[in-house]
């Protein structure tokens, strides 16, 4: 998430609220005549980029971190086939990258501003870069564990500073582009990362290792890309300053925050469990070995979600948030369905349904939410809202993972269907609580105050 320079409120996955930039950077039209590039000036060597190529630069590394942190999912079988570990631990090595990027947001998310986005996305990509070469080397489980928490670490690293270069970086003649790829940019590489996995593990020699190193090649490029970026961030310093988030709800937002997580937690829940268990439920629905089937689930559930945010990105958020919920429901109603009568038609629906879902539901609950607070408790508010994602992202999916061991995985997607279907019926009820707490607020405010001589008397 991000803020343009008119103060509006955009979204992305993960989300970050950097501050808006207070002045352009200085760049070479700013010198005076004769005057030779500073040490600290933009411009001081022609091996720069332009900052339209770096902006460009920026939401290509922005896509790839996102399309890497999916590229696991479709190959999760294949792990579990040669290692032999149970759901629940699947679900705990896609958990242990969800916890990691919370907490690199919570702690490091405006270091960027400090350090510079240059600084911050070099260490992010060594990350990465470290992350790739964890599982290409992986021998156990073990390996993929801290494979995905360093990979967690890198994005959450990276999320800051992203969002602010992009906005930083957008042209004058075009400043929304800055934040339309940034809520795009995120979804869409989750999507990609699914189905380019997807079709290595189906068509390409030893997938677990030609996946990765092709990405590991791919930062490698960003990370000198990146290197030669001009620096955008205004009131960079020398010094290290970590500011950690305070997770903070003020009290008169407090019920109302509670109502508008309900969609939260409903819609992150199914992202959780499609990009954990998604895969193996799509095999096993489906009765198929074709594991390209698992990378289109995902990639079909993360596309359906970018193209929802931008056809409904324009509607007031609470009717956003109440589309996507009841979409959501739906979505559930058609995987209950397929589940029962084995339809793969139903299952693809219902997976699109649900994906429609997740990305309007949070652009609507999100956007209702940031605007709960004042900017200056804003950043705590926002940091209450990252805990309920990605919580809702990890616990529901561990949860599904330990109940699959002993249930089976039939019958648990059947009880997380019904769980879930109840939290978006809360959900509804409480959307449309909030909303009519708005429109009295509304008629309040409109209501016209009694004047003439009268009430003048009376007030006297």
């Amino acid at each position: 998430m991000s803020v343009d320079r008119t103060g509006t409120i955009e979204l992305r996955l993960p989300v970050y609220l950097p501050p808006p930039p207070t002045h352009p950077p200085p760049g070479p039209e700013d010198r005076r005549p004769g005057e030779r590039p500073g040490p600290g000036r933009e411009g001081r060597t022609g091996r720069r980029l332009s900052r339209a190529r770096a902006f460009w630069l920026v939401g290509a590394t922005l896509v790839l971190l996102l399309l890497s942190s999916s590229a696991p999912s479709p190959m999760y079988v294949l792990y579990q086939q040669r290692w032999h570990f149970s759901a629940t631990v699947l679900t705990v090595v896609f958990g242990i990258y969800a916890v990691a990027v919370l907490v690199a947001l919570l702690l490091f998310g405006s270091l960027s501003d400090t350090l510079g986005r240059r600084r911050v996305l070099l260490v992010a990509l060594v990350g990465e870069v470290a992350s790739m070469a964890l599982f290409i080397g992986a021998r156990d489980v073990l390996w993929l564990l801290a494979a995905r928490a360093v990979q967690g670490a890198a994005v959450g690293l990276a999320t800051g500073a992203t969002g602010a270069a992009l906005i930083e970086l957008a042209p004058p003649t075009a400043p929304s582009r800055g934040t339309l790829l940034n809520s795009a940019g995120p979804v869409g590489g989750i999507a990609a990362g699914a189905l380019f996995a997807g079709l290595l593990v189906q068509f390409a020699p030893a997938p677990t290792v030609l996946t990765y190193a092709l990405l590991l090649a791919a930062f490698v490029l960003a990370f000198f890309g990146v290197l030669v970026m001009p620096e955008t961030a205004p009131g960079r310093t020398a010094g290290l300053r970590i500011r950690p988030s305070r997770i903070s709800v003020p009290a008169p937002a407090r019920r109302t925050f509670a109502l508008l997580s309900l969609p939260l937690v409903a819609v992150w829940s199914v992202c959780g469990l499609y990009l954990s268990l998604g895969p193996s439920l799509a095999v096993h629905l489906l009765h198929t070995d074709d594991l390209l089937v698992g990378g289109l689930t995902v990639a079909l559930f993360a596309g359906v979600a970018t193209a929802g945010q931008l056809a409904l990105g324009k509607l007031p958020p609470l009717r956003t948030a109440t589309i996507g919920v009841t979409a959501t429901l739906a979505g559930l109603g058609l995987l209950h369905a397929a589940l029962t009568s084995g339809g793969a038609m139903l299952f693809f629906i219902g997976t699109a349904a649900l994906g429609f879902g997740w990305g309007t539901a949070f652009l609507g609950a999100f956007r209702a939410l940031a605007a709960l607070a004042d900017p200056a408790r804003r950043s705590g508010l926002l940091a209450a809202v990252y805990a309920v994602v990605y919580l809702s992202m990890t616990v529901p999916a561990v949860a599904a993972g330990t109940l699959a061991g002993a249930w089976g995985l039939h019958r648990t997607a059947l009880a997380f269907i019904a769980v879930t279907a109840a939290v978006c019926l809360a959900a509804l009820a409480g959307l449309a609580r909030v909303q009519a707490q708005a429109c009295a607020a509304r008629r309040r405010h409109a209501r016209p105050r009694p004047t003439g001589p009268r009430h003048a008397r009376r007030r006297g």
